[in-house]
């Protein structure tokens, strides 16, 4: 199985930054290789909804709200996926979640999040 350990979530100003990671580890990555990484939060009384993701290719996808605010990448060689928020809004407070999908055994991963709230 895939353990997922996030990391990066905090309180932070409107306007302000964060950076979270994701670490993902166990055997069968010796076995199999990463599809997808990414993020997807979920805000009290909402959906969960996307918000970025990359593939193995380095493609990349992101919810409209945070296109231009947020980016992606991944580190493939340490397995971690981070995400850089800038300019951060109050309606991005949320707790933000990890997902993994591996390649081949199709194995899906849910982190167990982290929350990130931003306030005044």
């Amino acid at each position: 199985q895939v353990q997922l350990v996030e990391s990066g979530g905090g309180l932070v100003q409107p306007g302000g930054s964060l950076r979270l990671s994701c670490a993902a580890s166990g055997d069968i990555l010796r076995l199999d290789s990463i599809y997808v990484m990414g993020w997807y939060r979920a805000a009290p009384g909402k959906q969960r909804e996307l918000v970025a993701t990359i593939t193995i290719s380095n493609n990349l996808k992101y919810a409209d709200s945070v296109k231009g605010r947020f980016t992606i990448s991944r580190d493939n060689a340490k397995n971690t996926v981070h995400l850089q928020m800038n300019s951060l809004k109050p309606e991005d407070t949320a707790v933000y979640f990890c997902h993994l999908s591996l390649h081949s055994s199709g194995v899906n991963a849910w982190g167990s999040g982290t929350p990130v709230t931003v306030s005044s």
